[in-house]
């Protein structure tokens, strides 16, 4: 049972997250619905919604503003990613949420 501060563990943890996504990504149990060299995106394990994708990126981040222009290549799959998904499921609306900070979570 864990108790205490549950976001601090996540943060404590990030790093080797992180690092998996980046080089083993290949073992993560997920079905992928697109894998780029910067993101993977797979079906929510806990849906809160109809259709509940996760965009991950393939390094730890801990929040969007630690991007900047030199990180394109991630910024260039995200959009191309979510355009992809919205054509090939359909949907007619659909909302694009980024949780940062301590509102990111590890399903």
């Amino acid at each position: 049972m864990v108790t205490g501060n549950w976001c601090g563990l996540v943060w404590f943890f990030a790093p080797l997250i992180g690092w998996m996504f980046a080089h083993m990504s290949f073992s993560i149990p997920v079905k992928r619905l697109r894998e780029t060299e910067t993101l993977m995106a797979f079906h929510h394990p806990k849906p809160s919604y109809p259709f509940h994708v996760l965009l991950v990126p393939k390094r730890a981040v801990k929040t969007l503003m630690e991007f900047d222009s030199s990180d394109s290549a991630f910024l260039t799959d995200l959009y191309s990613t979510v355009q992809s998904l919205v054509d090939e499921f359909h949907l007619a609306s659909y909302r694009l949420i980024v949780n940062g900070g301590e509102y990111q979570d590890i399903p």
